[in-house]
């Protein structure tokens, strides 16, 4: 990846940036492991976008729509999504 990503992949995984929009990256996330229901291609899971213009990451809601911005310190090497949970989840986590 070109930009200046925060996260390192984590084992078995890579990352690849692709342009969205003019301004706009989507970062995917590669799982090299290969699998028979696709004919053994690797699979790749939307991890979030990027906003070279104002520097800024998103969580997306699908491969096709950007969501909220998020802080870096709260996404994880898997997505930018923020699982959300009720305060019952969250004392078990």
């Amino acid at each position: 990846m070109n930009l200046e990503f925060p996260h390192k992949a984590p084992k078995g995984y890579r990352y690849e940036s692709e342009p969205f929009k003019r301004n706009v990256t989507a970062i995917w996330i590669h799982h090299c492991r290969r699998f028979d229901y696709n004919l053994g291609s690797e699979v790749r899971c939307i991890w979030g976008f990027y906003n070279s213009k104002t520097k800024e990451y998103f969580a997306p809601i699908n491969s096709k729509t950007i969501g909220k911005r998020v802080n870096l310190s709260d996404t994880t090497p898997y997505s930018a999504m923020i699982p959300k949970q009720t305060p019952l989840e969250s004392a078990f986590v």
